[in-house]
């Protein structure tokens, strides 16, 4: 899918350079452009629109604060478009807009952000506005220890865009919100989840779970992690990661001869650098304690 895109945006955005004056008298060709640039487009032919004469004021104060978000000057986009309704508009552009709003404003004002993205989700279901106002609401959900929401969202783009090309980035956002969360969540909702993926998607998300609250020392979350990830693995073939992350969890447990035992039993080969240096690391703390 992802070439396709490139493809097609490639296409548009000749259209788009080579259409004359007159072709952007019509407003429906302009919203066009503004969309374009708002899936990704390329900021230098969006404002070779904006320089056109025929274009309202209007639509050119839209397209400015779109070059804003563009750029990443967050300020001037949020001041651009503030008295910008996107419910007001048609549900095509409107959905962009509700997209580009709650982004600019998740760092200033997270309850604000997150209804621009439930309009923007409402304006385009089924889309990738959908798919990535879902993904972004996750971490302002978390950061307001909104927890059953968070689940909540987690569940729709896992039934419904666990086949996008962006799905990785949800996996990133999925972890971070889980380790945000841990004061208040429940291990079954993770499961709940997981449960809805193939055992290869399953795996990936509990590695990472495991690793990342291994490293913030949240080792009862990590143990979970790390033994859901071993779930369906055979006992002749125990996968490197997991066993490192079970272990790390269990450093300052009592049974510290067994955890020796365990890490000397990992596969370094299997691991990548940066989980060697975590093997290292346990190394030392574990032979500074049996020191």
């Amino acid at each position: 899918a992802l070439p396709m895109q490139h493809k097609l945006l490639e296409l548009i955005d000749g259209r788009l350079r080579d259409a004359g004056d007159d072709a952007f008298e019509e407003k429906r060709n302009v919203r066009a452009a503004l969309v374009y640039g708002m899936s990704g487009g390329n900021p230098m032919t969006l404002l070779s629109v904006l320089n056109r004469p025929t274009l309202s004021d209007e639509d050119r104060k839209l397209g400015k604060g779109v070059l804003a978000y563009l750029h990443g000057s967050t300020e001037l986009a949020q001041t651009t478009l503030a008295d910008v309704d996107p419910t007001a508009m048609t549900p095509e552009i409107g959905a962009f807009l509700a997209l580009v709003k709650g982004s600019v404003s998740a760092s200033g004002d997270e309850a604000t952000a997150l209804g621009y993205f439930d309009s923007a989700r409402l304006l385009g279901p089924g889309t990738l506005v959908e798919e990535a106002a879902l993904r972004r609401s996750l971490a302002i959900e978390a950061s307001l220890d909104k927890t059953d929401r968070f689940f909540l969202a987690s569940a729709q783009y896992v039934r419904r865009f666990l086949r996008s090309p962006y799905a990785s980035q949800f996996a990133d956002s999925f972890v971070t919100g889980v380790l945000t969360l841990h004061k208040t969540l429940n291990y079954p909702a993770i499961d709940e989840i997981t449960a809805m993926m193939d055992a290869d998607q399953r795996k990936v998300i509990y590695l990472r779970l495991a690793r990342r609250a291994a490293i913030e020392g949240l080792t009862e979350l990590s143990a979970f992690a790390a033994k859901r990830a071993e779930d369906g693995v055979p006992d002749d073939r125990p996968d490197a990661r997991s066993a490192l992350y079970s272990s790390l969890s269990t450093l300052t447990s009592e049974n510290i001869d067994q955890v020796v035992a365990q890490l000397r039993n990992i596969d370094r080969q299997q691991l990548a650098e940066s989980d060697i240096r975590l093997l290292e690391a346990a190394e030392a703390v574990v032979n500074g304690v049996t020191a």
